[in-house]
């Protein structure tokens, strides 16, 4: 195995004949995780809201390898009946999935919900992702060695669960809803994992965070308060002190694809603060270990999504 602190995406073994899905495909993060799968020969299912910006991104995806089988399917992780509605997809035009990568996010938004009415940044990044993975669950556990990978953020730190206020609907702060959103990733995370060994299962539970990368995240909720300072700010920043979008996925693909990944493992890059680098086992906040607060999460998402990863799935909020 190679040395996974000068871990790349040349080291993914060899794929064939795997399945992957990975949320937010079409820039970013989840389209260098996407390319990189397929060039390792898995299968790629692109799950993206925007079917425009999903068809360029596969083209690309295409020309870096020729030949590559991969699909789109949209999907917006904002909308419940979106991911019911891809999840049937799923399991309808594929015998079993092998990888599922929850990367899709949004950050730092002027206060909005989705279309069940919960807070966006926790609606998309956890709760969306919730809803989908214990709708595929099914089809991971119908493969041998599947796993199922969490992308988080080291603003997890910052975060903290609002039991009493979740949704941000008596006060708002962008950057601790998104802190809540991705503490809310890790709690899910490993509260997979546990639930899979419990039972027994062959599926992974793993997360990863990709440090500081250049992505269009950043940018999110200065276009969306048509912000150009922000977004100008945005851009200098990230020019000065970040990591490419290539770097600050391999920790997401060593997640997915190296080998002696354990349950519950959490991975980030290996520089000052985790910010850049190469990607190798990390620690979480001790926040994001607390079982008592993952197994109430768990059940808040099992009531307010009404997807039971483990049993049947009822009508929702």
């Amino acid at each position: 195995m190679p040395d996974a602190t000068r871990w790349t995406a040349s080291d993914l073994p060899d794929l064939a004949g795997r399945t992957a899905v990975v949320t937010g495909a079409n820039s970013g993060l989840g389209f260098e995780t996407a390319r990189e799968l397929a060039r390792a020969g898995a299968r790629v299912v692109m799950a993206c809201r925007n079917p425009a910006k999903a068809e360029a991104a596969r083209e690309s995806v295409l020309e870096a390898s020729p030949g590559a089988a991969v699909a789109i399917e949209p999907l917006d992780l904002a909308s419940l009946a979106s991911v019911r509605d891809f999840a049937k997809r799923i399991a309808a035009t594929c015998e079993g999935l092998d990888l599922l990568v929850n990367n899709a996010g949004v950050m730092a938004l002027p206060r909005r919900e989705t279309v069940d009415g919960f807070e966006m940044q926790l609606g998309t990044n956890h709760l969306g992702h919730f809803a989908l993975t214990g709708l595929l669950l099914p089809s991971l556990l119908a493969r041998p060695a599947s796993r199922v990978v969490t992308v988080s953020s080291t603003m997890h730190r910052f975060g903290r669960m609002r039991w009493d206020d979740l949704h941000g609907e008596r006060s708002y702060n962008r950057w601790l809803a998104y802190g809540q959103s991705k503490l809310a990733n890790l709690l899910f995370a490993h509260e997979l994992a546990r639930r899979l060994e419990a039972r027994g299962a062959r599926c992974l539970s793993v997360a990863a965070h990709p440090g500081y990368a250049a992505t269009s995240l950043q940018f999110q909720g200065a276009r969306m308060e048509r912000s150009s300072w922000r977004e100008a700010g945005w851009g200098l920043i990230n020019r000065l002190f970040s990591q490419s979008a290539a770097m600050g996925a391999l920790p997401t693909l060593f997640a997915a694809g190296a080998a002696n990944v354990r349950n519950g493992q959490y991975f980030g890059p290996d520089g000052l603060a985790e910010a850049w680098g190469h990607p190798r086992p990390t620690e979480a906040s001790g926040a994001a270990r607390d079982h008592d607060d993952a197994l109430c999460l768990w059940e808040l998402s099992e009531n307010l999504t009404g997807v039971r990863p483990f049993g049947e799935a009822s009508g929702g909020r």
